[in-house]
């Protein structure tokens, strides 16, 4: 589905990444575990085409998409979820799914998806996004981003400023998704890859270091005391 060769980027003359080889295949949930300030964002926004790499291949379903724009990767189906449960705060919860919506021919059938994945929103479709909870919000970004049809959904720290009875509650939605499209998270709240991904690795000193099962991974001891704080 995607594959990554010797990326590097940065900002300016800061590199953040350096030579960074990863896969995802059809079917896989891979989270990406690191410290804060790693380039785990960075990488996302990379491959969102936020951020044009300094050099590197970038494959999406065995094209390459190095020189695409961002809203060419949309349509190519890969889609990106920042962080911070973004949404157009004075527009409704229908109005935000209608523009993500609005690569579809069907929007009936994309919005009967939807709700069955996340019915709070049917419920809230006519609520102003901004006066919804932080959950809510989390649940709506990522709805917007699945009407785009994708076969790759990135999510940046899905969990953010999230209360735990509702990371819970993400984390499973997180993994009903998976059903549908593979999935890219860079994540530091273990409830979620724990949870729902196939695999794990850990970016570390501008590269990834490991990379394995998700049980192996985050039972490490260097992981636990480096990444997590434990």
């Amino acid at each position: 589905m995607l594959q990554i060769e010797g990326l590097s980027a940065g900002y300016g003359k800061r590199v953040i990444l350096r030579d960074i080889d990863l896969t995802v295949e059809q079917g896989e949930v891979v989270c990406v575990l690191g410290a804060n300030g790693v380039g785990k964002s960075t990488l996302l926004r990379t491959l969102a085409g936020l951020i044009t790499p300094l050099q590197g291949e970038q494959r999406f379903k065995g094209q390459s998409v190095s020189g695409h724009s961002a809203h060419r990767r949309v349509r190519d189906g890969l889609a990106f979820v920042p962080e911070g449960q973004q949404s157009f705060p004075a527009m409704t919860v229908m109005e935000n799914l209608q523009i993500g919506a609005s690569l579809r021919d069907n929007l009936e059938e994309g919005l009967e998806s939807t709700f069955a994945l996340f019915p709070r929103l049917e419920e809230r479709q006519g609520q102003y996004a901004g006066t919804l909870s932080g959950g809510e919000r989390q649940m709506l970004a990522i709805a917007r981003a699945l009407l785009t049809n994708p076969d790759l959904l990135m999510l940046d720290e899905p969990s953010h400023g999230l209360a735990p009875i509702v990371v819970e509650q993400l984390a499973e939605n997180i993994a009903a998704v998976a059903e549908r499209t593979a999935i890219l998270l860079v994540e530091q709240n273990l409830t979620i890859p724990t949870r729902c991904a196939t695999r794990v690795v850990v970016l570390e000193d501008s590269t990834i270091t490991m990379g394995g099962d998700p049980d192996e991974i985050l039972q490490s001891e260097h992981v636990i005391s480096a990444y997590l704080g434990i």
